[in-house]
């Protein structure tokens, strides 16, 4: 069976698939030729003739005009500076440019090898990571101090700080004498008081303990609370004054 060209499968690193589309996608520039490497189309094209065992000319006439143009347009995608055609140039002229470009090509091959020798040589080398051993090394500068205020601030430093005060943290319960005092002083003027009105403006603490004199009035059968509701406001009279209103309450 003949070999087929066009149908010759490739794998390259750029392209996978078939001869045929590949130039199908390069001629609609859809495909740098640039990216395409070309000698391993031509090893693959030589190992197919060797699994055939045959040597088909036809075939290799097609693939030689096909990857000929190839090289063509790759090497003037490549140096388009130098898209002169030679078929232009004189026969002594053409001879110059061709010796140039072999005379290049060869200077250029020279510096591959030299670059791939070196990189063999040095393979085992390893580059120091970080800044360079002699390197200049950054002195930092410090701004002008004056020494009395660095004694001054040292000083100041070793003094023991006082103790701190919680005497804002305590609560400080007023004597229930005190309230005790001020309830009998009023009802000896009136015989009854509100006691909402009269701890206006009173802290909830002395609140509190205003009440326990209440309490302690109402112990001692001192007074009489009356409160109409709960929540209502407590109203404060003498336990004679309570039991006078109640005896003529009864007699009436």
């Amino acid at each position: 069976m003949p070999v087929a060209v066009r149908e010759l499968e490739l794998d390259l690193d750029a392209f996978e698939g078939p001869f045929d589309l590949l130039l199908s996608l390069v001629l609609r520039e859809e495909l740098p030729l640039r990216e395409i490497d070309l000698a391993a189309i031509i090893v693959t094209f030589v190992e197919r003739l060797a699994e055939k065992g045959e040597l088909d000319l036809d075939a290799c006439g097609e693939f030689l005009i096909l990857i000929s143009a190839l090289l063509e347009l790759k090497a003037r995608a490549m140096f388009p500076e130098e898209d002169a055609e030679l078929s232009e140039l004189e026969p002594e002229e053409a001879a110059e440019e061709l010796a140039r470009r072999l005379a290049e090509y060869r200077r250029a091959k020279e510096a591959a090898q030299f670059l791939r020798q070196r990189l063999d040589e040095r393979r085992d080398l390893h580059f120091r990571l970080g800044p360079a051993p002699l390197a200049p090394v950054a002195e930092r500068k410090l701004a002008p101090q004056a020494p009395e205020q660095l004694a001054a601030a040292l000083r100041a430093l070793a003094v023991e700080p006082p103790e701190p005060s919680v005497a804002h943290m305590a609560l400080r319960f007023p004597p229930v004498s005190q309230f005790l005092d001020r309830w009998r002083s009023l009802l000896r003027r009136r015989s009854r008081f509100d006691f909402d009105q009269e701890v206006t403006g009173l802290s909830r603490v002395e609140v509190a303990v205003a009440f326990l004199a209440l309490l302690e009035l109402r112990k001692q059968n001192e007074i009489a609370i009356a409160q109409a509701a709960p929540f209502a406001p407590i109203r404060i009279s003498r336990a004679d004054a309570e039991r006078s209103l109640s005896w003529n309450t009864v007699s009436a």
